[in-house]
């Protein structure tokens, strides 16, 4: 028998898997075996809700009493340092399964009375705000214990970060936790990307189109939930390429209020028929505006740069065409020059490459900024895969990122330089003059 049909031995496999209870089972397993095993991975996961460094012992489907029932959370995380503990309960969902509000609030209740300090949930829900959990819950029930959310998508991404970028020292634990990004990414183990825009989104697109959607349709809401939940996906998924935390960027009073977010993009698309929001990329020059014309049918990503301070206006447009020389011909250049009202000159890049002209509307007036934008025909499908909505903003935001936005780097006013000191030039011995006025000092006469 050829070893090409052998199947390697894993140390979480994926066969055997029978149905939803004993995926979320084994994925549980997994997941918290792997926290006490590897610390650099636990680290990075727990330390965002508030458990602090020390020794990680994890248990799955921990038995307590509510009520005079018995309840079995589906796992337990314990991180001891010296005399201080910290304990939080977990609940796992897998595949489409989605987060129940009353088994939440039992473990809750649960948490409270042993005086532990969080719940922690798992699911392929991605909240459409960072911080927001998923499933709305009695608040009373959060006064002494915290509920904290992740979907697999961000405990798949973080594990990937931590292993391929930020690196694990010890070379088997760096196997053990490839180990469990190898099972987390097949399809089997139910931890699924977003591949859904939901099933009022075919109606919701048809009326934007038409321009009869209003404000109180009770379906908007939901695919501008998804829309902002496809952001938080895509910053992980993006985040997770380059090594770094890639995040939706908000105002403080969206992170404060959620539904003030929501309240204005359901407004856009009511108005506009555009899904907007923003993207933040550490280190760039500027953070990635996306936006969906549902009308249109077009996606459109965008950054803002400042432009040049000094030289003509030319030599401004000659500095931004040289940073977008890997980006695509149909990439839109558009600039704004300082005291200016309304738009400005936009061009295509192919053009702009021949003639810098094009983008001076006054040669008086200094260019100010540019706005570099990629613009394609947007996905009208609800899933995933060719034609789809999801796939247009995805495959979007990664060319822009590769072709424009690594590429761009903020003009920097170069550093003033130290005067050279006067050097003395040859003078012929007739100009010199002996007069003691044009001596350093008096010196005696003999």
């Amino acid at each position: 028998m050829s070893e090409e049909t052998w199947h390697q031995a894993r140390l979480i496999p994926t066969s055997g898997i029978s149905g939803a209870p004993e995926q979320e089972r084994r994925a549980t397993s997994a997941l918290l075996a792997v926290l006490s095993i590897v610390p650099d991975y636990s680290k990075a996961l727990l330390s965002a809700v508030g458990a602090s460094a020390g020794k990680v012992s994890t248990y799955i489907e921990v038995p307590f009493d509510l009520d005079g029932q018995r309840v079995y959370p589906d796992g337990l995380i314990r991180v001891k340092r010296g005399a201080k503990e910290w304990t939080a309960l977990v609940e796992v969902k897998t595949g489409k399964n989605v987060l129940e509000a009353q088994q939440l609030e039992n473990y809750l209740d649960v948490a409270r009375a042993e005086n532990f300090d969080a719940l922690i949930t798992i699911s392929n829900e991605i909240p459409p705000v960072p911080g927001q959990h998923p499933t709305a819950v009695d608040k009373r029930k959060l006064r002494k214990v915290a509920i904290h959310h992740w979907s697999w998508s961000y405990v798949l991404a973080t594990a990937i970060v931590q292993k391929e970028h930020r690196g694990v020292d010890d070379p088997e634990q760096a196997w053990i936790l490839g180990e469990l990004i190898r099972y987390l990414e097949h399809e089997r183990s139910g931890a699924l990307d977003l591949d859904d825009m939901g099933p009022n989104w075919v109606a919701v697109r048809e009326a934007v189109a038409a321009g009869t959607l209003r404000a109180n349709d009770k379906t908007a809401p939901e695919i501008v939930s998804r829309f902002d939940a496809l952001l938080r996906y895509a910053s992980l998924r993006l985040g997770q390429q380059l090594g770094t935390d890639v995040t939706p960027l908000l105002t403080r009073q969206e992170v404060a209020n959620p539904a003030t977010r929501a309240s204005a993009l359901l407004a856009s698309l009511v108005q506009t028929g555009e899904l907007t929001g923003v993207i933040r990329i550490p280190n760039t020059v500027a953070p990635i505006n996306v936006v969906a014309d549902l009308r249109a049918n077009r996606i459109t990503c965008y950054v803002d740069v400042n432009a040049p301070q000094e030289g003509r206006q030319t030599t401004r447009v000659n500095w931004i065409v040289r940073q977008l020389k890997d980006a695509r011909p149909d990439v839109r250049v558009e600039s704004f020059a300082a005291r200016a009202r309304g738009a400005g000159a936009a061009e295509l890049l192919a053009d702009v490459r021949e003639d810098p002209k094009l983008l001076v509307t006054d040669p008086n007036r200094d260019i100010r900024s540019f706005r570099i934008a990629l613009s394609v025909p947007g996905g009208s499908k609800r899933g995933r895969g060719r034609g789809a909505f999801i796939d247009s903003v995805l495959d979007t935001l990664d060319t822009f990122y590769g072709e424009v936005v690594q590429h761009i780097k903020p003009w920097a006013a170069a550093p003033p330089k130290l005067r050279e000191a006067d050097r003395t030039a040859d003078v012929s011995n007739e100009l010199v003059s002996t007069d003691l006025s044009s001596q350093d000092g008096p010196e005696d006469a003999d």
